[in-house]
């Protein structure tokens, strides 16, 4: 009787997240029905004319459809193994702190990043990376010239992917540092007793040790092979440098809410859905052949 009753406590806690999924993720679905149509707001989605496929192969006659999917696949794949390896190592620096008072002082200071929102953070990257930013006069410093970092095709990428590791590595080194913790200590006191050095033990006791999380967290990864991160960049970006930044979400917020063009938006992002979920299919399976990770 008892657990009957947590069990309807349980339910009303979780109604709340199930209306919000149902409301902008569920319903919003059944909308995707215009990629499929000459959309006219005055005529809604029933009086607008059904053309099929012809706003897919419009797209992908679009001069800019290569370069928008290029710079998503590009950006996102920086990402995911910039966000691999810069956390990995990290942690395992951290874990080589012997004062906990340090190490946990380091550790709140570099993860408190990720609770800013990108809105705050595109400001000030702004003025770092400025003209008459502290980036330019560091420059200026050893006789190199200015460079318009916001300008230039060459050098935003590197600032996309830097900013956004520069954000998430210290809250991602927390699933490190707890794969390190769950390492037997007997392991390295067996190592120790055989003579290795802290790299000999870090190299055959360490590494194998989080082996499988970072299998884990790199197969997971690949389903968000097609994110590049809209908030991100939507915030950074401008027209001087769509060459290089431009993503399939800043397009579609462009083709949408600007151009009005609400059927080639949708029909983008309906494709882009698709990819993604086969994604997601393919890092699940690898994840559980790979790394025994299953939800269900």
């Amino acid at each position: 009787m008892r657990m009957k009753k947590n069990a309807i406590h349980y339910n009303v806690m979780v109604l709340p997240g199930i209306i919000f999924l149902a409301l902008f993720s569920i319903v919003p679905i059944f909308y995707a029905i215009i990629a499929f149509e000459n959309f006219k707001p005055g005529r809604g989605i029933r009086g607008s004319e059904w053309i099929g496929l012809e706003n897919f192969t419009y797209l992908f006659q679009l001069p800019d459809s290569g370069q928008i999917f290029f710079n998503t696949i590009f950006l996102a794949v920086l990402k995911i193994i910039a966000n691999l390896i810069i956390p990995l190592v990290f942690a395992l620096l951290l874990n080589e702190v012997r004062q906990k008072f340090l190490r946990k002082s380091i550790q709140t200071i570099v993860y408190l990043p990720h609770f800013l929102s990108w809105v705050l953070l595109a400001t000030i990257f702004f003025d770092v990376f400025s003209l008459d930013g502290i980036v330019n006069k560091l420059f200026g410093v050893f006789g190199i010239d200015p460079i318009l970092f916001y300008a230039s095709n060459k050098w935003f990428p590197a600032i996309i992917v830097g900013t956004d590791v520069w954000k998430e590595f210290g809250f991602s080194a927390i699933i490190y540092l707890a794969a390190l913790t769950g390492i037997n200590p007997v392991l390295y006191e067996a190592a120790e007793m055989d003579g290795a050095s802290r790299f000999r033990q870090l190299w055959h006791v360490t590494l194998p040790g989080v082996r499988t999380t970072v299998v884990l967290l790199g197969t997971l990864a690949l389903g968000n092979v097609m994110n590049a991160n809209f908030d991100q960049i939507f915030n950074m970006y401008n027209p001087l440098v769509y060459q290089s930044a431009d993503i399939i979400d800043t397009y579609v917020y462009r083709a949408g809410l600007n151009d009005l063009q609400f059927s080639l938006a949708t029909a983008v992002g309906l494709l882009k859905s698709v990819i993604s979920f086969i994604l997601v299919v393919i890092s699940y399976f690898m994840a559980s052949k790979f790394a025994n990770y299953r939800i269900f």
